[in-house]
């Protein structure tokens, strides 16, 4: 089993930065690709950003490419989701997800465990 605990999230002025972190706990975590995923109110959950078990490879949504930075900490078992220059459209709860087959997908049916979610607001 794998349990994610994210932290971070906030209220910030467009432009603004947030950083949030996925806190991980679970034997095998280091083999598993993480990743973050986002869903506001009346849409579906959609995919941010994926990083390989070994933080080489990085994957990022259209969306978010250039503006946000996924990385992690293997000896500290965290994730984290660097958000730069945010805008009113990145208002979402955000999730944390483990994907045991460490490929950079973005479907959401691949991620096998899901943190509780943080909620971030951009204000305009």
């Amino acid at each position: 089993q794998v349990q994610l605990v994210e932290s971070g999230g906030g209220l910030v002025q467009a432009g603004g930065s947030l950083r949030l972190s996925c806190a991980v706990s679970g034997r095998t975590y280091s083999t598993y690709s993480m990743g973050w995923f986002r869903q506001a109110p009346g849409n579906e959950r959609e995919f941010v950003a994926v990083i390989s078990w070994r933080g080489g490879r990085t994957y990022y949504a259209d969306s978010v490419k250039g503006r946000f930075t996924i990385s992690r900490d293997n000896a500290r078992n965290t994730v984290y989701l660097q958000m730069n220059s945010l805008k009113p459209e990145d208002t979402a709860v955000y999730y944390c997800a483990a994907e045991p087959g460490g490929s950079l997908v973005a479907a959401a049916g691949r991620y096998d465990y899901w943190g509780q979610g943080t909620q971030v607001t951009v204000s305009s």
